[in-house]
């Protein structure tokens, strides 16, 4: 048996503390580019904040089995030993000679042990009613801060992948520009060589390809922050890498969104939760409003008594007593304990009620705002893209026509700066409506994982 045991004991202790193992594993990085979904499916079972949100749901199933315990037999055992140093007196008649008075009579033995068992069992508590009562809308409760926690992980992750997608697409641009300008650097210097221009059109070109240089190293900067805080939202150590692969025309497929849905409070994870704090808070108002209820439970005592002179002979003679009953506590008059809790809690419903309706408020402006940046930004996003057509149509007609000498250099470095801050903004407007369609996914509800 003793073998057995040994053998189970490692199994036992998989099976008791496999949640906790599951939950306390470190990170395991990811070992292949990771799409949007990918990254997020990541963060889902890694980002920290989720995981204590899982933690905190395993916390709070234990303390509904902690309230609902009570409904189950509580057994107690007892053992009790006693040496009388001086044996207790009691005065008795003298019931053979009443003449003589009263008598003094030595009662106990110098030894006295007892080894008791003990049981109860609860038929009617108002607390333990109110704790199983309670039980389901704290599961809900705390699966819903789960989710709230969720959902911010989704929604925060996304738009910083998007943020770092396009960042990355502005290097492109810079890459791209930098090629340009360097070209024109070589033929302006060329034709300052052969006397063709002046200095100044040399010089220029070197200004502005050193100001190209220098914002392609400000942007790979702030791409480094823009992958720690990426590493953040995932739960991904700081010092492993993180590839991303992604599709450009993936990106402008996603920005479409129905703007004709319409608004559901209930969908939203703020609403669900106060809903479920008014349904605990019910609960809490029929707790004290039934207080006056009293509570009734059996129990059921054995004890065997052990009495002899001789401490080595004390345990050779038992003198067994049990009984069994049952036991009505009545709350009589607490001052009114109960009346002011009562009156509490009925204001605290009152002040729920009215969350409730500041939180439609806030929700149907929040959904409101974020429907009108979503318009606007894919207004600009449309503006911007033509921008950029014709920031390139102009800019290959000016550097044909400064190659013919028909043009001054300066008008090429400008319309270099007109499509480069076109390109920019086109990148900027498509990442403002991606996180701007998050923001209204968000208010709608519709955020899923």
């Amino acid at each position: 048996m003793k073998q057995l045991f040994r053998t189970m004991k490692p199994v036992l202790r998989l099976l008791l503390f496999a949640p906790f193992y599951a939950l306390s594993q470190p990170t395991t990085p990811p070992t292949k580019p990771l799409s949007r979904q990918e990254c997020v499916e990541f963060a889902l079972k890694n980002q920290p904040a989720v995981r204590q949100a899982l933690i905190d749901q395993e916390i709070g199933e234990r303390n509904i089995r902690i309230g609902l315990s009570s409904w189950l037999p509580q057994i107690t055992g007892t053992a009790t030993y006693a040496h009388n140093l001086q044996l207790p007196t009691s005065v008795l008649p003298n019931f053979t000679d009443p003449s003589a008075g009263q008598q003094i009579v030595r009662i106990g033995l110098n030894n006295t042990s007892t080894l008791g068992l003990q049981g109860t069992q609860l038929i009617y508590n108002n607390d333990v009613l109110r704790a199983a009562r309670a039980a389901r809308y704290i599961r809900q409760q705390t699966g819903l801060n789960t989710t709230s926690f969720k959902i911010d992980v989704v929604t925060n992750v996304s738009k910083a992948f998007y943020d770092i997608l396009l960042t990355r697409e502005q290097l492109k641009v810079l890459d791209e520009a930098i090629r340009r300008q360097a070209k024109q650097l070589r033929d302006s210097k060329a034709q300052y060589d052969v006397g063709i221009v002046d200095k100044t059109d040399y010089k220029r070109a070197e200004i502005s390809l050193r100001n190209a240089y220098a914002t392609r190293k400000t942007t790979t900067e702030a791409l480094k922050g823009k992958d720690a805080y990426l590493k953040q939202l995932m739960g991904v150590d700081a010092q492993n890498p993180l590839a991303l692969t992604y599709d450009t025309l993936q990106l402008v497929q996603e920005i479409t969104l129905d703007t004709l849905e319409q608004l559901a409070y209930e969908r939203r994870v703020e609403i669900q939760q106060l809903q479920t704090q008014q349904q605990l808070q019910r609960l809490n108002i029929d707790f004290y409003r039934y207080g006056f209820l009293p509570s009734l439970s059996a129990y059921g005592n054995y004890n065997r008594v052990f009495q002899n002179n001789e401490f080595s002979q004390l345990y050779n003679t038992a003198f067994p007593n049990s009984q069994v009953g049952l036991q009505l506590a009545v709350p009589i008059f607490t001052g009114t304990r109960r009346l002011q809790n009562l009156r509490i809690t009925e204001l605290q419903q009152d002040r729920l009620d009215l969350d409730v309706v500041d939180a439609r408020n806030q929700i149907n402006t929040e959904y409101q705002q974020a429907l009108a940046t979503y318009k606007s930004a894919l207004n600009d996003l449309n503006t911007q893209r033509d921008n950029v057509a014709d920031a390139r149509e102009v800019y290959k007609i000016i550097k044909l026509q400064y190659d013919e000498g028909l043009r001054a250099y300066l008008e090429v470095i400008t319309s270099e700066n007109d499509l480069r801050n076109s390109q920019f903004s086109y990148y900027n407007s498509l990442y403002s409506v991606l996180a701007a369609k998050l923001d209204v996914q968000r208010a709608l509800g519709d955020i899923t994982f």
